[in-house]
């Protein structure tokens, strides 16, 4: 079983997944902001199932979305991290950049703070040299997030999300990229940071 990296910035802490997050996982699952642009998570058992998977990803690819942690205010406020692409579509193989975290915990830069620290991750010690991140168009907020990352739409990639039933309001989804030197370019420049 890989122990995954702790990563750590100046307001929170990426660490993996503890036996107590369930609860609050399950919770944040069931808030219809948060999963107002995700297909829904019905009950406990399906919570769980996330997080076994997401165990199971780790031990696999030794990356995966860690638990994230803000200390002096919340032992857990969601997850953010990496996720290797299983599914069909025309630009995978790839690794998504992704995060879902307590509403409580928005509009404070964190969403991006803790992605810079999965990407800084996912380029210098998995040493991918492109990752991606995608959304329903709705979905602004996340959209802005991937532009403050430094990513960069890709128009001629958007999909329908082959798990998501044909004809749902959720099928269309919007892609985002950013490649290992872009993302270096960026850091030199000083030009990402919590915004």
């Amino acid at each position: 079983m890989t122990t995954p990296a702790v990563l750590t910035s100046p307001r929170l802490i990426l660490r993996p997944w503890r036996d107590g997050d369930g609860d609050a996982f399950h919770a944040l699952s069931q808030n219809p902001a948060v999963m107002e642009h995700l297909l829904p998570l019905p009950d406990r058992e399906a919570s769980d199932a996330v997080i076994r998977r997401i165990g199971e990803h780790f031990d696999r690819h030794g990356f995966g979305f860690w638990a994230v942690e803000r200390p002096g205010h919340s032992p857990f406020i969601g997850f953010v991290g990496l996720a290797l692409v299983t599914w069909d579509a025309a630009f995978a193989p790839a690794v998504e950049v992704g995060w879902r975290l307590d509403p409580a915990h928005w509009g404070q830069g964190l969403a991006t703070e803790a992605a810079e620290l999965a990407l800084a991750h996912g380029f210098d010690a998995v040493g991918l040299d492109e990752i991606v991140a995608f959304t329903v168009p709705k979905n602004r907020r996340s959209q802005r997030v991937m532009e403050r990352l430094g990513m960069e739409r890709d128009a001629a990639g958007d999909f329908d999300h082959p798990r998501v039933p044909d004809g749902h309001r959720l099928k269309r989804h919007v892609l985002y990229r950013i490649g290992r030197d872009r993302w270096q370019t960026g850091m030199d420049a000083g030009i990402s940071g919590p915004g």
